[in-house]
Parts: structure tokens; C-alpha cells; sequence
């Protein structure tokens, strides 16, 4: 039995989304892009095309709701079916869009380039607590026309897992997509069997900008699965109230997933979000607080109700830097998702309210998954009795039942091995191994990752068309040579 935390009931559940069916109609959502209106109005919205207000009844969103795929998979570059979208599979990926990196040795937060990003995904390639790869931070090397594109690129380059991305602009959305078909061999490859799922943000409050519209018209023709990141800020721009602020992420999604399914009825769409609650002290957006995880925990358990996939962010910290703040947020955070059966669950290795990406953090972030995967396998009935068996011969000793060679069968299934990152030695063993706290054990485990990396073998003839796609592009935005081309030779 998988444990769940809930935090709704169905009653309070149905009066979420009743109340998100009037906000839908009064004050209605703000569509800015021109196609998505006449997709609603043709559906039988009303449509204000002076001030882009449209008014969408419940029955509309009813029969969208009917043809979203209830559960759907991403691939690896290999074509095997690595992330299960639906249910209450719970997988893990790094938090992404970061814009700065944490130095390790100096605990500076610098500006993110092309070999930070490179460094985030060789190590979360490694850790098989991640799931999926994320475009983690924007690359401020290249010009900010490809900021987009550019990162998917390198993640493309350098892993094979599945990946989580999104684009900047309702034009490199299509580039971003013919990249992904280059590797799968075509569109329909990548269709298919996709690889990445496309965060898609609506703008709070109840505003679908012409930009975020135009993504999810995109991605439903091109049936790559789309993943809705509705981002209520309670107290600031949403109701003060968490309840408020959930009401208002399912209003905001109902109307994308409408425009969504209106475009392409059937193509694969996630309830997610990345809220968060207002600091009515500081000004800041705290991720790591236990409001915003109960935000996300509730509008998941909204969004299960309806048999949609699900997503969200936690597992992030507001700390700046490596410290007992950021452990005990991120746990917290990772843990609360995986109880509330999140599909998807972004923001490891991210601090600073999701600003900054560190791989020491995600490393040990990794260990924090390890024990929350290990707390939703719940409790296993490995034995004919519960206890009773292993009293067999027992002479009330301590040490009895370590002698059993049922206890060397099953104490590995039972328990999670965590690994160099935590620390379970004795007081005399661990000043013998040098007295190293878990930042420095963090910093040591990501040098030996990156010593061990070795970059995945691909197509030559697809990874030579995808180089020239994206060098294409690049002279394009006035840039003669890309920061990665350089120096990375084709295997």
C-alpha cells in the first residue's frame, strides 16, 4: 500500500472546482493570443475581442477534460519508456530556468554559462534518483535568441534520459521541436515516443498571454505532451488564502487544458504548477515553506480527482547557500510530494527560490528522493508471520537476530542504503575519515562524477544534422561560433 497524504476531502474538492467554473466565467481568463480566442469562441465561449476576456462555460472544459489522455510515457534516447505520467507513479527531475550557479568553494552565486549547465546534467545523468533531465539554467553565453533552444541542445548532447524543458518564445518552441525530431528520427518518431514535456506558464491572475496560448496550440498540434506550471502567488497575485490560491491554479488550468484540447483533442497535457505563498515580510516568493507545499499537495489531489497526469515544484529552498536550511526544506518539500503522489516533481539542486543551481545540492537532494521513494513504498509483508518466525532458537540476546540468515536475505529490501553523501559512521570513525561535513562529502561525490562521466554514444548521422540545425540558428542570431562546438568532438 502506497502511503498519501491528503489534504482535501471531496467536498471541499468539488467546491474548488465549482467555484473555478464561475471564475471561468466571472471575471473570465484573459486570452491575448488571437487563435486561442476564436478556438474558444467557435467552441461556444464569449469572447470580448476589445479586452481579450473570455468567458468559458463549465461544459466546454467538461469535454475537453474527456479527451486528455489520463496517463502517457516519456522515452529515453534509446526508445524505452522511462517516466509514467499518471496515477501515482512519483518521479523526480532538477529544478530548471536557473540563472546562477552556487560556487562551490567560494559560495558565490555566479551568472550561469555553457559549462555550468554541462556540469548539472553530467551529474544528474548519473544519479538514478532523477528520473528525467531538466534544461536546469539559461546559458548567458550565447545570445538570449537561444537561450532556449541552446540549453535543450546540450542536454540533448550530453544525456540520454528523458527531459523536462520549455520554451521562451512561440517561435523557438518549433525549433525546440524539430531538435527533438532530428534525434528520434522524424516527427512522427518523436511523437510517438517523446522524449520531453514542455512547461507551458499561464500569468497570474487568470491570463493566458499571447505567448503561453500560442505554446499549448503548438505543442497539441504537434502532439508532444505539454505540462501546465500555473503559478498562483498567495497573497500578491492570488486570493491570500491557500484555499484561494488553489481555486484560482484550477481556473488557470482548466482554461489551458480547454484551449489545449480544442486545438488537438487528445494530445497529452500535465496539471502542474510551481505557486508559492507571498512573504509579507521579506517580499520574496518562498519555496521552500510549508504553505507553498500544501498549495501544491492540495492542487494535485484536484487535479488526481479528474484523472489528470500531475506535476509540481518542491524540493527547492529559499537558503542561499548548502546549509541545514536547505536540508531541512528540501526534504520536507521532496517528501510531501512523493506522499501526495506527484507524477513529476521538479526543483532539486535549486536555491535561492529557484534563482540558483547547485550540483553539490543535487546530490544530496538525491538522498533526500532516495528516502522519500523509500517511504512510498510503504510497508511489505515479507514473511508468513509479522515477527513470531524470527523467535525461533532466540536465547534473549541482542545479537541473536543478526546470526539469521533471513535478516542477511531481506535487510537490503527493507532498507535504504544511502550512499557517500550521509553520514551513519561512529564519532570515532568519521573523525578518522576527516571530520567532513555534508557539503564537503556533497563537493568530493560531484568531483568523482565528473571524473567518471562519459558522454552517450548517438546516431552520428542525427547528431551531426542536429549540430548544424542549432550552428544554423546561431549564425542566424549573429553568433559565428557556439561555446560547446568548440571543443567537443562527435563520438
Amino acid at each position: 500500500m502506497q502511503p498519501k497524504l491528503s489534504l482535501l476531502d471531496d467536498a471541499l474538492i468539488a467546491r474548488i472546482l465549482e467555484e473555478a467554473y464561475q471564475l471561468m466565467l466571472d471575471p473570465g481568463i484573459k486570452v491575448q493570443n488571437a487563435e486561442a480566442r476564436q478556438l474558444l469562441a467557435e467552441a461556444g465561449a464569449q469572447v470580448d475581442e476589445e479586452t481579450h476576456i473570455v468567458r468559458i462555460p463549465e461544459q466546454i472544459t467538461i469535454r475537453a477534460l474527456e479527451t486528455v489522455p489520463s496517463e502517457f510515457y516519456l522515452y529515453d534516447y534509446e526508445g524505452n519508456p522511462k517516466v509514467q505520467y499518471g496515477g501515482d507513479a512519483v518521479q523526480f527531475d532538477p529544478g530548471s530556468s536557473g540563472i546562477s550557479v552556487l560556487l562551490p568553494d567560494t559560495l558565490e552565486h555566479k551568472t550561469a554559462e555553457s559549462e555550468d549547465l554541462i556540469r548539472v546534467i553530467k551529474v544528474a545523468e548519473a544519479l538514478p534518483q532523477y528520473d528525467a533531465q531538466s534544461t536546469a539554467v539559461v546559458c548567458h553565453d550565447v545570445p538570449k535568441d537561444l537561450h532556449d533552444l541552446y540549453r535543450l541542445y546540450l542536454v540533448l548532447l550530453f544525456s540520454k534520459k528523458p527531459i523536462v524543458t520549455g520554451a521562451f518564445t512561440n517561435k523557438t518552441v518549433h525549433q525546440m521541436l524539430d531538435m527533438l525530431a532530428i534525434l528520434a528520427g522524424g516527427h512522427e518518431a518523436s511523437r510517438l515516443k517523446p522524449r520531453a514535456v514542455f512547461d507551458v506558464c499561464p500569468s497570474p491572475p487568470l491570463i493566458w498571454s499571447n505567448f503561453g496560448a500560442g505554446q499549448l496550440i503548438a505543442l497539441a498540434r504537434a502532439g508532444i505532451p505539454a505540462e501546465i506550471v500555473s503559478m498562483p502567488l498567495a497573497g500578491a497575485a492570488a486570493p491570500v488564502t491557500l484555499l484561494g490560491a488553489v481555486t484560482q491554479h484550477a481556473a488557470e488550468c482548466l482554461s489551458g487544458i480547454t484551449i489545449h484540447q480544442l486545438a488537438h483533442a487528445g494530445s497529452p497535457i500535465v496539471w502542474g504548477g510551481a505557486p508559492a505563498i507571498f512573504d509579507m515580510r521579506k517580499g520574496g516568493t518562498p519555496f521552500g515553506a510549508i504553505e507553498t507545499a500544501m498549495i501544491d499537495s492540495s492542487y494535485a489531489q484536484v487535479g488526481k480527482s479528474l484523472g489528470l497526469p500531475t506535476h509540481a515544484y518542491l524540493g527547492a529552498t529559499d537558503s542561499k547557500v548548502l546549509d541545514t536550511q536547505a536540508g531541512l526544506e528540501s526534504g520536507m518539500g521532496a517528501l510531501v510530494g512523493a506522499l501526495s503522489g506527484i507524477n513529476m516533481i521538479s526543483g532539486s539542486g535549486m536555491l535561492d527560490s529557484l534563482l540558483c543551481q547547485s550540483p553539490e545540492k543535487l546530490v544530496t537532494d538525491a538522498e533526500g528522493i532516495a528516502m522519500a521513494k523509500r517511504m512510498i513504498a510503504g510497508m511489505k509483508v515479507h514473511t508468513e508471520t509479522l515477527a513470531i518466525g524470527f523467535y525461533e532458537g532466540v536465547n534473549f540476546k541482542g545479537g541473536d537476530f543478526l546470526k539469521q540468515k533471513i535478516t542477511m536475505k531481506l535487510f537490503r529490501e527493507e532498507q535504504h542504503m544511502p550512499g557517500k553523501v550521509i553520514d551513519r559512521d561512529s564519532m570515532r570513525g568519521w573523525k578518522e575519515s576527516g571530520s567532513l561535513d555534508t557539503f564537503t562529502r556533497a563537493k568530493t561525490r560531484v568531483r568523482e562524477i565528473l571524473a567518471s562521466y562519459r558522454r552517450p554514444e548517438m546516431n552520428p548521422d542525427h547528431e551531426a544534422a542536429l549540430r548544424s540545425y542549432v550552428l544554423d540558428l546561431a549564425h542566424q542570431a549573429g553568433l559565428e561560433h557556439l561555446p560547446i562546438l568548440e571543443d567537443l568532438q562527435p563520438i
